[in-house]
């Protein structure tokens, strides 16, 4: 059900529906090939296709299934009913798209025969030979066809998109229940035992106010350095929340990326990567993205993740686009001032009409210093010391 409701939220635009409408202009050819045309038979022409017009816009707002079948029987009815006039061709084609857009594919070929052979009847029996040769015939069968297999390979193609909407919506609600859970892990986490701690203290510091003033303070002392530790905890789960991992920013690049035609590839090599490097790397990563989809009119991203020789790590995004990145902006400033807190930088080749290539480097030191635990403000500074020695 979910699919039919997607389907039917991205039909053709209405536009595409008053387009369709120009092949009526072959139920009026016959007026032309008159030698007079009485006013009765416009009246008759006209008549004609404003029902027709109600009925084709009635069955594209139909719900069930049987009353666009009726719809379309109504208008293959129409057609048979003005096929002495020569105007009802037109309407059995409609019928025909009709049908295979509201059946099965194996019920509209069946539609599509039933009409067919129906219509030949009528042509053998209204418009003989010399009138109407079988060659028209003929042409005729031949567009019911076209018209059947087109109109069945969009449903198909909006069956798939459809399909490939419902997934992303659920790798969406999947990560994002993954990301509430993982939020609660880390808060109880985080608070759980500070919290605790911190009550047991003040209970601790009020037994011992009166009897031992020192005493209390100096465990009010301690509540106070416990908190401070459990700000400076919870400051460092929100940046966490903020940035997840590389593979989930990589699933959730490509799902934009795919909204938007741009394929990705991405090879990471399988190194385990600090916390704070890999929120770092992270964040311009979706910015990285978020330049792509915005500027680059690119068709094709790469993503490498790489183990360096020498201990460090690099990740290099690199599109197909425009390139020729101009004057930086806000995105990139900031890109390059989050790797170089962390002790990383930026690298950027964009020459016009070849694509830009980023890439981000994380030195050994800066790994190094990650996994004890070091400031990497102040180990930016000493690299940036070191860089102007």
């Amino acid at each position: 059900m979910r699919i039919k409701a997607l389907i039917q939220a991205h039909e053709h635009p209405p536009v595409w529906r008053w387009v369709s409408l120009l092949y009526l202009i072959f139920a009026f050819v016959p007026l032309f090939y008159w030698p007079v045309v009485p006013l009765r038979a416009v009246a008759v022409f006209v008549g004609a296709a404003l029902v027709f017009v109600a009925l084709y816009f009635a069955h594209h707002y139909a719900v069930s299934r049987r009353r666009r079948l009726a719809l379309t029987l109504a208008v293959a009815a129409l057609g048979f009913l003005t096929m002495p006039m020569g105007s009802g061709a037109a309407y059995v084609i409609y019928a025909v798209g009709m049908g295979a857009a509201s059946l099965p594919p194996v019920r509209a070929l069946a539609l599509t025969v039933t009409l067919m052979a129906i219509e030949g009847l009528c042509f053998y029996r209204f418009l003989p030979a010399e009138a109407m040769p079988v060659s028209t015939y003929v042409i005729n069968v031949i567009v019911a066809t076209l018209v059947l297999v087109g109109v069945v390979s969009i449903r198909n193609r909006e069956l798939r998109n459809a399909e490939l909407r419902l997934t992303q919506d659920e790798v969406r609600r999947l990560a994002s229940l993954a990301e509430r859970e993982r939020i609660g892990r880390d808060l109880h986490d985080v608070l759980g035992h500070t919290l605790s701690l911190v009550v047991l203290k003040t209970q601790l510091a009020a037994r011992l106010f009166e009897r031992d003033p020192q005493g209390a303070r100096a465990q009010i002392g301690e509540v106070e350095r416990v908190a401070r530790e459990a700000l400076t905890q919870v400051r460092e789960a929100v940046a966490g929340i903020r940035a997840s991992g590389l593979q989930a920013e990589l699933a959730a690049a490509r799902l934009a990326l795919l909204g938007a035609e741009i394929s990705l590839d991405h090879r990471l090599a399988p190194v385990e990567i600090p916390e704070k490097l890999e929120t770092a790397l992270t964040l311009a990563l979706r910015e990285s993205v978020t330049n792509v989809l915005r500027h680059a009119g690119a068709t094709r991203v790469e993503v490498e993740l790489i183990d360096e020789a020498r201990g460090g790590l690099s990740l290099l995004i690199a599109d197909d686009g425009r390139g020729g990145a101009g004057r930086e902006g806000h995105g990139l400033t900031g890109m390059r001032e989050r790797l170089r807190a962390v002790g990383g930088s930026v690298e950027v080749d964009s020459p016009p009409g070849a694509g830009t290539r980023l890439r981000l480097v994380l030195p050994r030191e800066a790994l190094a210093a990650a996994r004890r635990g070091d400031d990497a403000p102040a180990l930016a500074r000493t690299f940036n010391e070191r860089g102007a020695a």
